[in-house]
């Protein structure tokens, strides 16, 4: 740990003093805190402001794919692979869990949140139940990681114990904290949060890998013996987690890595396109498309680039590990933060007023060598929980969940 003299220094030679203007109204406690977030400050992410995160984007093309007819013709020997690779342990699943249900008007962990009508049933428990259907065919438990914040660790650790992990084997259920990343203003000047503590986010989807390896499960996933990584986000409740086929047509296609897709139901929707780019794999998003390219068909009739993404990949071990020292893009996010100003009163801006820093799991797949667009059916896989109601909301989902036979 740092000393106060330490970090006037550091923090002098980046003329951010003022990070230490409330240091000596703190108790012990909470100055140690503040000196231990000052020696984590990543001042590499604060050198990218001004910087143009967005370079000149290549040339596309579609990228390879199974859809949903070619699966299912192949479905039994995909299956066969898969499983033995789960048997023999080879899989895991990451969750994504860092985020709070602010946008259903919920204060607690998104993944706390009761989707049931007539009964409770949990965000976390659908995808809890997801996996179990996996770990019944395989007959082995698939080691499951669940990526928290700072903010929601605490409540989602208690909420797992409180439902007794929802009937997973607690004993292949892990959890990590998300890293974080400092906010600044507008003029580079990093910001604080509470008089004692930095204003900070988590560093976004693209840091999940890194975070655990910082917190040393790289260690409990040779010790297992892991070879792939089946990542997915805690919204989509109908979503499934290290799926046998989607793990099989992988191997069986010598792929490094996977994207679960869904195919777009007009040219203009608004979701990331998998596709290539300068021969590697990319993601595309709605609003980098020309018309023209969003609008592009092939010879059958079908739009040329129609596989969105879900945020359910599947990465192989040993190439994450090549590229976990290789420097992932920092994306600079104008954002509203909240703050302590200088006269010590907090602020709660209603306009973008700063920056914050993030990796984006996009970025991963273009590190990577190749990646299969692995096609599924939007009704019994897409059912994601992002507003209280509208699209892709509490509403839609619980539907989508009547029609796969769910009892809510």
């Amino acid at each position: 740990m740092i000393t106060f003299d330490d970090a006037k220094k550091i923090l002098q030679d980046k003329n951010q003093e003022q990070v230490l203007r409330y240091f000596e109204s703190l108790d012990d406690t909470a100055k140690q805190e503040l000196l231990k977030q000052i020696e984590n400050i990543n001042w590499n992410d604060l050198d990218k402001i001004g910087s143009s995160s967005q370079s000149q984007r290549g040339s596309f093309a579609p990228p390879p794919a199974l859809s949903i007819d070619e699966i299912d013709g192949n479905k039994a020997a995909y299956e066969k692979l898969g499983l033995e690779a789960i048997q023999k342990g080879e899989v895991a699943a990451v969750l994504l869990a860092g985020g709070m249900g602010t946008r259903l008007g919920f204060d607690l962990p998104k993944g706390c949140f009761d989707v049931g009508q007539t009964r409770h049933l949990y965000i976390f428990e659908c995808l809890i139940n997801n996996l179990l259907e996996v770990v019944k065919q395989a007959g082995v438990y698939v080691p499951l990681y669940i990526m928290t914040s700072e903010k929601n660790d605490e409540a989602t650790k208690g909420f797992f114990a409180e439902h007794n992990y929802f009937g997973y084997d607690k004993s292949f259920v892990k959890f990590f904290i998300q890293d974080m990343a400092c906010a600044v203003d507008y003029d580079g000047k990093l910001l604080l949060e509470e008089k004692g503590r930095l204003a900070t986010s988590p560093n976004g989807n693209g840091g999940w890998f890194t975070s655990m390896v910082k917190a040393g499960l790289d260690k409990d996933l040779h010790a297992r013996g892991v070879k792939w990584i089946n990542i997915f986000a805690v919204d989509n409740v109908l979503q499934k987690i290290a799926d046998p086929v989607f793990v099989g047509a992988t191997i069986e296609g010598k792929y490094q890595s996977a994207s679960k897709v869904v195919r777009k139901v007009e040219p203009h929707e608004k979701m990331g396109l998998l596709c290539l780019e300068d021969g590697k794999p990319s993601i595309v998003e709605y609003y980098e498309m020309s018309k023209e390219m969003a609008e592009a068909k092939d010879l059958d009739g079908s739009l040329t680039y129609k596989f969105g993404v879900i945020l359910n990949y599947l990465f192989a071990l040993d190439k994450l590990e090549q590229i976990v020292n290789d420097s992932l893009e920092v994306h600079v996010v104008e954002k509203k933060i909240p703050y302590i100003a200088a006269d010590g009163t907090k602020v709660s801006p209603t306009e973008p007023n700063g920056y914050k820093f993030e990796l984006l799991v996009l970025d991963m797949v273009h590190m990577m060598d190749n990646n299969l667009a692995f096609e599924v059916e939007r009704k019994s896989e897409f059912a994601p929980i992002k507003n209280l109601h509208g699209t892709d909301s509490v509403d839609s989902a619980r539907e989508l969940l009547k029609l796969n036979n769910v009892i809510l």
